[in-house]
C-alpha cells in the first residue's frame, strides 16, 4: 500500500528540511515508518493525522507489519521513528539489528508490553498512548456504575409485558452508594475523577497504589475482599500481570452484595471465568457486565451466552471509531517533544512496565 501523503520523493529527498513550520537547516527531519496492521494504522493515523506525521518526517511510502518486515527490511535502515498501532510486531534481536538507526516508538495503542521489553534494553525510547485510550473506558464504565445502581440492566431484563411495570427490579440508585474500583492504574485513576462530582464512597484495591496515593484520590484502600463484600458496584481495572491471573475467583462473586453489579472491561485473564460463571449461575442477584472475557469472544456454547444475568460487549470500552485518532495526537504530541529535545509526557519505561496492563 502506498500512502498518497507519503511519496516517495518524500522518502528519498533531504533537500526540504521543515519541521513543525520552522526551518531546520541544521537538521533532517527523521525518517519514520508506520508500523502495525494496515487498517488500524488507516482508522487511527486518519482525519489528516497521518498527513500530519507526513509532513514532520520523512516518512516511509509502505506500512510494516510482522509479514512484510523481513523483505522491507533491507530499504529501512534509515528508520529512526516508528508511529505504531495495534499489529505492531515484537521485533526480535535479529530483526531489531537491521533497524540500526531506530531510536523512538510512538505506540498509538494501549498496552506495550508485547513487543516493549527488548526495544527498551536497547535504550529505544517507546511511548505508549495508553492514557489516551484510557479516557474512553473509563468513560464507558462511568455509564455502565451509574445505569448498574440505578438497576437498569436487571430492569430492563425483567421489564418484558404491561405486569412487569411495577415489579420489575429497581436498584438503590446513585446517592450515598458504594462503589469498589479494582486497579488504580491510568483508567482506574481517569474513573475515580470522572465519579468524584458524584455522591458516592469509592472503596480501592491496587497492590501496586503508592503510599498516601488514597488521600490524593479521595478514595478509601481496602482488601480485595472488602471491595467485593462492600460495593455495590464492583469494576474492574487491574493490570494483567502474573500477580493477578485468575484473582478475582469464585468466594470473591459469591460474597458480592444482594443486587450487586460486576463490571470488566480491564482483562479476562484477571478472573478466574469458571469460578464467576458457577457463582453466577447460583447468584441470579447479581449482573455482570463483561467487555472482555477470558477467551475473546467466548468459546461456542460458553455458559456467558446463556446466563440472564449477564451482558457481554464486543470489547467495545477502548477507543473505537474516531476515538482511535485522539491516540496518535498523543504520539505526535510526544514526537514533537522528543524532537525538540524536551521532556515527553508518555514515554514507558522499564519500571512501569511491571505493573502496566
Amino acid at each position: 500500500m502506498s500512502h498518497p501523503c507519503a511519496r516517495r520523493e518524500q522518502w528519498t529527498s533531504r533537500s526540504d528540511w521543515v519541521f513543525d513550520g520552522r526551518a531546520m537547516d541544521e537538521k533532517p527531519k527523521p525518517a519514520a515508518a508506520l508500523f502495525g496492521d494496515r487498517d488500524r494504522i488507516e482508522s487511527v493515523y486518519a482525519q489528516g493525522r497521518r498527513e500530519i506525521i507526513a509532513g514532520i518526517t520523512r516518512l516511509y511510502p509502505e506500512w510494516i507489519d510482522a509479514g512484510n518486515f523481513d523483505r522491507m527490511a533491507g530499504e529501512l535502515r534509515e528508520i529512526e521513528v516508528i508511529f505504531a498501532t495495534w499489529g505492531m510486531p515484537a521485533l526480535t534481536p535479529a530483526q531489531l539489528d537491521r533497524l540500526p538507526a531506530l531510536k523512538a516508538v510512538f505506540y498509538a495503542a494501549g498496552s506495550v508490553r508485547p513487543f516493549a521489553g527488548p526495544l527498551l534494553e536497547r535504550g529505544i525510547i517507546v511511548v505508549s498512548a495508553w492514557q489516551a485510550n484510557a479516557i474512553p473506558v473509563a468513560e464507558f464504565t462511568l455509564a455502565q456504575i451509574l445505569l448498574a445502581a440505578k438497576g437498569y440492566f436487571r430492569n430492563s431484563r425483567e421489564f418484558r409485558s404491561p405486569a412487569d411495570f411495577r415489579t420489575a427490579f429497581r436498584g438503590h440508585g446513585n446517592f450515598g452508594e458504594t462503589v469498589s474500583i479494582l486497579g488504580a492504574g491510568a483508567i482506574g485513576r481517569k474513573l475515580i475523577y470522572l465519579l468524584h462530582p458524584f455522591h458516592l464512597r469509592l472503596l480501592v484495591f491496587d497492590p501496586f497504589l503508592p503510599a498516601g496515593a488514597a488521600a490524593e484520590l479521595k478514595v478509601e484502600c481496602v482488601s480485595l475482599e472488602r471491595t467485593f463484600a462492600e460495593g455495590y458496584v464492583v469494576t474492574n481495572h487491574l493490570a494483567n500481570v502474573p500477580e493477578t491471573v485468575g484473582m478475582l475467583h469464585c468466594g470473591l462473586f459469591e460474597s458480592m452484595r444482594q443486587d450487586a453489579t460486576f463490571i470488566n472491561t480491564g482483562r479476562g485473564a484477571t478472573v478466574d471465568e469458571a469460578g464467576m460463571i458457577e457463582a453466577l449461575g447460583r447468584r441470579p442477584d447479581i449482573t455482570a457486565l463483561l467487555d472482555v472475557t477470558q477467551g475473546e469472544p467466548p468459546a461456542e456454547g460458553s455458559p456467558l451466552y446463556a446466563l440472564p444475568n449477564v451482558h457481554l460487549s464486543t470489547h467495545i470500552a477502548g477507543s473505537i471509531q474516531q476515538e482511535r485518532v485522539r491516540m496518535a495526537d498523543y504520539c505526535i504530541q510526544d514526537f514533537r517533544a522528543w524532537a525538540r529535545g524536551e521532556p515527553m509526557r508518555y514515554a514507558v519505561s522499564m519500571e512501569m512496565m511491571k505493573t502496566m496492563a
